[in-house]
């Protein structure tokens, strides 16, 4: 019996929240089950449509891992390695932890050179031969990366709506939301750093303007 691993990431590009990279192990034989649940890249379904089918994808999946990177986890490793680093290590964890099925494994990349982007990985990697098809945009063509980017995308969802009951509304968490914007230069400077992504160039031009004011006070 062979296994299929579908990876892929929601929260790349906020300024507040975590990023959440899953990996959604199936056997190969129930793809076809994921077809007929309708799975498409999250981006593409409603919120309720995600929510729906994120409790059918868990039953066809024989397992599946969501790592979350906390907004504080990112602002301390950015200090000496870049978001796709970042991502990349994470990315090895979860192949790692499904190592042993010997997975075929489907990547949505977050690399335009998708060549070196494998690569990059399979030098990290505890087994070295697994079969890796790394892809832009693998979560619309292949229905094990749109499943895991369904899980990926819930999860993330379900820890906003738990920081918005102890922060507030604060929207979308993405840097284009005016809603966003308002929150972050009203936020209290103590709490920043639990929630928002302090290297995020957004969040460091709103932290660089309250230093000014501050300097202006005096």
């Amino acid at each position: 019996m062979g296994y299929l691993l579908g990876i892929d990431e929601a929260g790349k590009g906020p300024v507040i929240g975590p990023l959440v990279i899953c990996g959604c192990l199936i056997e190969e034989e129930r793809e076809d089950e994921l077809k007929k649940i309708g799975v498409k890249d999250s981006k593409l379904l409603f919120p309720k449509k995600r929510e729906k089918l994120f409790p059918k994808i868990k039953e066809i999946c024989s397992e599946f891992l969501a790592v979350e990177i906390t907004p504080r986890q990112l602002n301390a490793e950015m200090d000496i390695l870049n978001l796709n680093q970042i991502e990349l290590a994470r990315v090895a964890k979860i192949v790692n932890h499904f190592s042993d099925r010997n997975p075929k494994i489907f990547i949505d990349s977050f690399e335009a050179n998708t060549d070196k982007f494998t690569e990059k990985l399979r030098e990290i990697l505890k087994n070295k031969n697994l079969e890796i098809i790394s892809e832009n945009r693998a979560d619309r063509k292949y229905p094990v990366v749109s499943a895991a980017s369904i899980i990926a995308k819930v999860t993330r969802d379900g820890k906003i709506k738990e920081l918005h009951k102890t922060y507030g509304d604060f929207g979308s968490g993405y840097p284009a939301d005016p809603k966003t914007i308002s929150f972050l230069q009203k936020l209290d400077e103590k709490e920043f750093e639990g929630i928002v992504r302090t290297k995020w160039s957004t969040a460091q031009r709103i932290i660089e303007r309250r230093k000014q004011k501050k300097l202006e006070g005096f």
